[in-house]
Order: C-alpha cells, then structure tokens, then sequence
C-alpha cells in the first residue's frame, strides 16, 4: 500500500512481519506481532497509523514507529484483506470465514458483521464518503453493504471464477 502522501510503502508478508520503506527503499520500520502471515496491509487516511491484516485471525492497529495500538480478534478464519473508513474513525477485514466486521477503532467494538458471502472474502473496500462497503469473495460474487445498517444493497454477478479485488471510483459512483 502506498502512504497517503506518497513518500512510503507498506509490505505485508508470509514471514509474519509488514515493513515500512521510504521512497528509497530504506526500511523506515517493521511490524511483527502477528503469528501468522500478512494478508493485508493499509494506511490511516492521515498516514500516522498503519493496519495489518494476518492469517492469525486477527486485524492490528500500529503506529508508525511499529508500536503496537490495539488488536482486532473476532474472525474464525484468516484476515484476508483490511481498510480504514475515510474519517479513519473504523476499519473493516474481511476473512476467510465468509465474514467483513466493521471496527471502532476507539473501543475495539464491531460496528456491522456483514453475513452473506458464501465463501472466502478476498477483499474489502469502503465508498469514499463511507457509506458503503464492498467485498469480494471466492464465491464469484461482489457485494455492496450499506455500512450503518449492516444491509445488502447489491450483489454483483458474473464472474465465473474467484473474485480477489474490488474498489470504489474515485468519485464513489461506480
């Protein structure tokens, strides 16, 4: 993932560790607290925190420093895929438990389980202005929630195999 302001990336690996370079390729910091491999990775929409999805299960909140903020336990399969929400106020991982929660960052309290993939979520997104949230999944499927109410608004069919990536336009329309 690339930083807000472009100047850094953030790597997440199979030997458990996310590192974050400068545009150098200068390691700035490591983060390892995971006992798992790193299946995602994403920054605070400010750039001063980073998120770490694992194949332990869980979702960790890092300062840039590789300080360890909080921990997010609650999947029963491996985190796949992390995102901030655009106020950078709640995060969302989806797993390979069929499952996306939506995270206070604050309080560590889920927010929404999103329930209806029928198979591996591969990726998460949130519409720019946070209402809404899109997963991926293995069941071939793209499904937009609507982030208050948990709700599914849309499935999108048509693929004919795994789907692994979905994002929103810049714009939120599309």
């Amino acid at each position: 993932a690339f930083s807000p302001d472009g100047r850094s990336i953030l790597t997440g690996s199979a030997d458990s560790t996310a590192i974050l370079w400068d545009k150098t390729s200068k390691q700035v910091s490591k983060f390892s607290g995971h006992q798992g491999a790193v299946t995602g990775v994403a920054f605070s929409p400010d750039g001063q925190r980073v998120l770490t999805g694992s194949a332990d299960r869980t979702a960790i909140l890092w300062d840039k420093t590789g300080k360890q903020v909080s921990k997010f336990s609650g999947h029963s399969g491996a985190v796949s895929s992390v995102a901030f929400s655009p106020d950078g106020r709640s995060i969302l991982t989806g797993s390979a438990d069929r499952t996306a929660i939506l995270w206070d960052i604050q309080s560590g309290a889920v927010l929404a389980r999103f329930v209806g993939d029928t198979d591996y979520v591969t990726s998460v997104a949130f519409c720019p202005d946070g209402q809404q949230v899109l997963t991926a999944s293995h069941d071939q499927t793209v499904q937009l929630w609507d982030t208050l109410s948990g709700k599914n608004l849309r499935r999108f069919v048509g693929h004919t195999d795994y789907v692994y990536a979905a994002v929103f336009s810049p714009q939120g329309d599309l």
